[in-house]
């Protein structure tokens, strides 16, 4: 991207920012803009919110985003909240429609995150979205955090800063403790004034309650009337949901005996249509996941194989996301 150092050059920031680990920042101009440097670089920091401080990485870097999987642990493949700094950057992102703009005019900057229809050369990476055609945006209005957004000038993924499955930190020191020097930083703005995530909805028409949060359903329904709660498990909405499987068109086959004709997605050494990563490293192989899975859909309808084989990976850190991924898409 423009204006940013060389590939080598931020991959030494992010060394050295993490041997320093966690940098703690102030809630100042100069920290704001130490921040979103790390960010720019491809590093992951804490960032306050108003509702819960969020592990955050620029929205646009398949590496930094599968950073975030892996610093949070044991995670799964589901779609990450985009935080943006304004109506005119979503509106870059995603389809903006009429219920949406009310909505974003009633609750936003606040704790309200829409899930929307991406826009074709949206630029976010495919694991922000986990493959979906739409992305969950919203405007947060802790002005830590929006000093963060104008320096770094792009979207921010940000799910909450703690390991999978723990309490959601509202503090700096929760994220600390919680993941240590798996962050370069954390800005420190004291304690979350929502302290709860964002509520959730598809803005429709009809409109549905994904997750409850931080804005009561009666103050939704007071403007939009009653909501439906969406309730289908086997097919992911919004962050919080349960999984679901994300099949290419051609059958996939994971592990085991390769078949004959199959487009084939290597792991590690050895020779493959496609390979998550020759070097055998998991935070790439869930970088390169989705895309991989694309172009092997493609090339085995523009051959006419019949099956898609990808190699396994080790059921260890990442490697139990990407299995899960996979395990789901073969089913």
């Amino acid at each position: 991207m423009a204006g940013q150092p060389p590939c080598d050059q931020r991959l030494r920031y992010v060394t050295e920012a993490m041997s320093q680990s966690p940098e703690i920042l102030r809630d100042d101009a100069k920290g704001a803009a130490r921040a979103a440097a790390l960010l720019q670089a491809g590093a992951l920091v804490g960032l306050p919110t108003e509702t819960v401080y969020g592990l955050a990485a620029d929205a646009r870097n398949d590496t930094a985003v599968a950073r975030v999987f892996e610093a949070k642990g044991r995670p799964s493949f589901n779609p990450l909240i985009v935080h943006v700094p304004d109506l005119d950057m979503a509106g870059q992102i995603a389809v903006l429609g009429s219920e949406a703009i009310a909505l974003a005019r009633a609750f936003w900057p606040g704790p309200l995150t829409l899930v929307l229809s991406l826009k074709p050369g949206h630029g976010l990476s495919a694991l922000v979205t986990a493959g979906l055609p739409t992305v969950a945006l919203r405007i947060p209005a802790h002005p830590a955090m929006q000093a963060v957004l104008a320096a770094f000038g792009g979207p921010i993924a940000a799910p909450s800063a703690n390991p999978s499955g723990r309490v959601s930190p509202t503090e700096a020191g929760h994220v600390v403790a919680g993941l240590g020097d798996q962050v370069a930083a954390v800005l420190d703005a004291g304690p979350c004034g929502v302290g709860v995530e964002s509520t959730i909805l598809d803005p429709g028409p009809p409109p549905r309650l994904l997750r409850e949060g931080g804005i009561a359903r009666e103050v939704l329904e007071a403007m939009m009337g009653p909501l439906a709660d969406d309730t289908t498990p086997e097919r992911i909405r919004a962050p919080g949901q349960l999984a679901s499987h994300y099949a290419p068109s051609v059958a996939l086959r994971y592990g085991g005996a390769v078949p004959e004709g199959a487009v084939t997605i290597g792991f590690g050494p050895g020779d493959a249509d496609f390979n998550l990563s020759g070097a055998g490293d998991l935070t790439e192989a869930a970088a390169t996941l989705f895309r991989h899975l694309h172009a092997a859909d493609a090339l085995a309808k523009a051959r006419g194989a019949p099956v898609i084989h990808v190699a396994e990976v080790p059921d260890v850190g990442l490697g139990r996301a990407i299995n899960d991924r996979l395990r789901r898409a073969s089913a």
